[in-house]
């Protein structure tokens, strides 16, 4: 088993609300690599359909200009959950 943290740590539990995209091949791929890491890190099986969610929100937390709310919807801005790792 790896000692190196990932990037997206445990995964935790929350209310979910179905969503389909369309995503290249190679990053189906990619997302599946990441999964199997991901599950031989921490221990307990996941797939890359319960990542994607996580990946997604990590993302919207490190990006800055998101954050600020800056643009005409900044009226619409909601605080983001705290607890994804931004580095």
């Amino acid at each position: 088993m790896s000692t190196n943290k990932l990037r997206l740590g445990p995964l935790p539990k929350t209310e979910s609300v179905k969503l389909t995209f369309v995503c290249p091949a190679s990053l189906k791929a990619d997302l599946d690599r990441y999964a199997a890491l991901h599950s031989q890190t921490y221990g307990e099986a996941v797939d890359a359909l319960a990542l994607v969610p996580h990946m997604l929100e990590a993302f919207m937390v490190g990006d800055r200009g998101f954050r600020k709310g800056e643009g005409p919807n900044a009226a619409l801005k909601r605080p983001l959950r705290r607890d994804v790792p931004t580095s």
